[in-house]
């Protein structure tokens, strides 16, 4: 017996298995592991990949920024890696407060735990296609994902290219996002397809 397909395996409704926080839906870790074992999985489990620097599971960079109560802080990473039966994956995922970056005085063995546990649920969505309309969600929330309607003519082929392009560099499925919106790329208009390249500029900072 093997893994359903991504196709398979985005279909699986995950909702009754998850919990709010932050006013979002959220799979656990550990449910994570468990329905990939009910649709297929063999073999699940997830590792930290020590800094190379210091051995621990925490990275950091150099630079240490100080906010207005001279509170200092830095930018705080882990990295871990997937195992599902014969496939690898890696992934880094930032350690945050919620929606806010985590500073030193209040960094702990727990902020760098739920970092990791982030990672493996957010990795195997990406790459298994379980759970990952809740982070679809997630994502159109943060862009505040409406689409305005207008009078316009279409949008030229080459801002739709430059659209669907970023949206694969940053783990966004373009197609739902323009579907969800009762849209088709034949249908975007101009100010439409500005907006989604604003939306992306502003959360991912791209030109």
């Amino acid at each position: 017996m093997a893994l359903k397909s991504y196709d398979e395996m985005r279909k699986v409704n995950v909702k009754p298995f998850c919990e709010k926080r932050d006013g979002l839906d959220y799979l656990n870790w550990a449910m994570c592991i468990d329905l990939l074992h009910k649709n297929g999985a063999q073999k699940v489990y997830w590792d930290p990949i020590p800094n190379e620097r210091t051995g621990n599971s925490l990275r950091m960079t150099e630079d240490v920024f100080i906010d207005k109560n001279g509170n200092k802080n830095r930018c705080y990473e882990t990295r871990i890696r997937v195992i599902i039966d014969d496939d690898v994956y890696e992934m880094q995922t930032p350690v945050m407060n919620g929606a806010n970056p985590v500073k030193d005085n209040s960094m702990h063995q727990l902020r760098v735990w739920n970092s990791m546990c982030r990672a493996f649920v957010k990795c195997v969505a990406i790459h298994t296609g379980l759970g990952f309309d809740l982070w679809l969600k997630e994502e159109y929330n943060k862009m505040e994902g409406g689409i305005p309607e207008t009078g316009e003519k279409s949008a030229s082929g080459a801002k739709i290219k430059t659209i669907k392009t970023l949206c694969i560099s940053h783990g966004i499925d373009g197609d739902a996002w323009v579907t969800g919106n009762g849209k088709t790329w034949e249908t975007l208009t101009e100010t439409e397809a500005a907006h989604m390249l604003k939306a992306l500029k502003d959360r991912y900072g791209d030109e």
